[in-house]
């Protein structure tokens, strides 16, 4: 068993007692820990100032003379205001860095009952962050009759080691990643793990975050639910301010994200706040961010890194200290490659990097989306709209097959919806309606042009460089389809579908596969997610 070690404060109250027989039927917790049985305190470092000296000696006295085997530490910690949080705290943990422990060998308890307030706290502190490596132990009188002994427990700070906290922990989890989900009970498993990390990251950290993904995916509405979240928990109390970056171009750029002072260029007839200045205390999103130019990524990098921005035309310096979420289609390691984007701002945003799927990639989410939709128009509208049973089977066959290429993502599924519940008057959306939806949907999809970035999850700058247009667009169509599908067959057989026919054998997986390596392409490569 190793032997125990306990750190306290010297209770300059709570200790104190008139020297005789009577003191011994006084609770003090100091001689008091060292009197159970069943906790032997084999050190016992005492801190208290210069002005208990003479109250130190005495408790070390009794404390010998109820416990031989403890071997009582003094340390004398002088503070010039017992009560400023900033100099007990700095002393502790200077104390704490200079004291010799060793937790393999010892047992540390730190108590938590004697000393003030902002002592306790901050012995708390510095357990928690093991500069004091130990359990917290708590001390209180015997209730119903006098005992010097009082009784004891030990607190471990390891919360995971208390079921109900931990259940509780886990429940408020799970209920913080469904609000990042909008309630919706998605069902993709990769969806699924990223929302909870994102759910952790958003909780712990203000470090800006990057989120990535196709037009339509959801970026706008994901950071926007981290927002809430974190007003939720009381970890902002500023404003959500959302820019499109694509819609910042020249110098007035600099002047709607930075501000402006009066008078700093033609038409400056008053001074601007900006973007930046707007979201202090709160939470900036950065739309499509590959967007900016570089003049104004290098503002944006010393803004997160130094919270310190110059309005246009102003000679001072403004403040704002505001989270940072980003958001972009692009492939922001290549345009650091191609020089389109700096490498000092991306190396900064990488730090939490989440891929968001395009709804094409998690097509088991289609139908609790549906429903979301609908309410969605519901509270819009103020009408409630439903399927009939054959109509939402019909929609969900076409919704869920590789016909339907989702290019637009949620923005397609949320028109759908609006169009469907504005032909369908009566409050209801019948098999006639759901048909003449899915071939408008098919002539949107036909006439609409080639989602040709979705290329770029796929190939390199270089390999997209050597690229003819005619095997780009195939291309596309094809890494589309491969993307959608369940297995290499049954994109074969989508891709194929007219020629297979005419064939007295087929193997459309093979086929594929061929096409697919002449481009470096394997379908391992469309389950990966890259």
């Amino acid at each position: 068993m190793k032997p125990t070690t306990v750190i306290s404060f010297l209770g300059s109250t709570l200790d104190a007692a008139k020297f005789g027989p009577s003191r011994w039927m006084k609770w003090r917790p100091s001689v008091g820990l060292c009197m159970h049985e069943d906790l032997r305190v084999d050190r016992f470092v005492m801190i208290h100032g210069n002005l208990h000296s003479r109250l130190a000696d005495y408790v070390a006295q009794d404390i010998a003379s109820v416990s031989p085997e403890t071997r009582v530490e003094r340390h004398v910690l002088d503070f010039k205001d017992a009560w400023d949080f900033e100099e007990v705290y700095g002393k502790l943990l200077d104390f704490a860095r200079g004291l010799a422990l060793d937790p393999d060998a010892e047992d540390v308890l730190v108590h938590i009952t004697t000393g003030t307030h902002v002592a306790q706290i901050c012995l708390f502190l510095l357990t928690e962050a093991h500069y004091l490596p130990g359990r917290l132990l708590q001390t209180q009188p015997k209730r119903g009759a006098p005992d010097a002994a009082g009784t004891w427990s030990v607190i471990d700070l390891d919360l995971s080691r208390y079921d109900s906290i931990a259940t509780r922990f886990a429940s408020e989890s799970a209920e913080s990643s469904s609000f990042l989900k909008s309630g919706i009970e998605t069902l993709n498993p990769a969806f699924n793990t990223m929302i909870d990390e994102i759910e952790q990251v958003a909780s712990r950290t203000r470090a800006p975050i990057l989120l990535m993904g196709p037009t339509g995916a959801g970026k706008s509405q994901l950071a926007r639910r981290i927002f809430e979240l974190k007003k939720l928990k009381r970890q902002m109390t500023g404003s959500f301010v959302e820019v499109n970056c694509a819609t910042l171009r020249g110098d007035s750029a600099m002047s709607a994200l930075f501000g402006h002072k009066k008078g700093a260029f033609t038409g400056a007839a008053a001074d601007r706040a900006g973007l930046l200045r707007s979201a202090d205390g709160g939470m900036l999103f950065l739309d499509e961010i590959g967007e900016l130019g570089l003049d104004e990524q290098a503002m944006i990098l010393r803004a997160i890194e130094d919270k310190r921005f110059l309005p246009v035309g102003a000679d001072k310096e403004a403040q704002s200290e505001f989270q940072l979420i980003a958001g972009t289609n692009r492939d922001l390691a290549s345009c650091v490659a191609a020089g389109t984007f700096r490498e000092d701002l991306y190396a900064r945003l990488n730090l939490w990097t989440f891929a968001l799927p395009g709804l094409a990639e998690r097509r088991e989410d289609i139908a609790p989306n549906l429903d979301y939709e609908l309410d969605r128009h519901a509270e819009r509208e103020g009408e409630r709209v439903t399927f009939n049973k054959e109509a939402r089977a019909d929609y969900l066959a076409f919704a869920l097959s590789p016909a339907a290429r989702w290019s637009g993502n949620f923005r397609d599924l949320a028109a759908s919806v609006t169009r469907m519940a504005t032909f369908s008057p009566k409050g209801r959306i019948d098999v006639p309606a759901v048909a003449k939806e899915i071939e408008r949907l098919k002539r949107l999809w036909a006439d609409g042009p080639v989602d040709g970035d979705r290329l770029e999850r796929w190939l390199s700058a270089d390999a997209l460089a050597d690229l003819d247009p005619f095997d780009r667009v195939q291309l596309a169509f094809v890494v589309q389809t491969c993307a959608s599908a369940r297995s290499l067959s049954e994109a074969g057989r989508t891709l194929f579908a007219a020629s297979r026919v005419k064939r007295a054998s087929t193997n459309d997986a093979d086929r594929l596969r061929k096409y697919l390596a002449r481009f470096g392409l394997g379908w391992d490569d469309f389950r990966g997610g890259r």
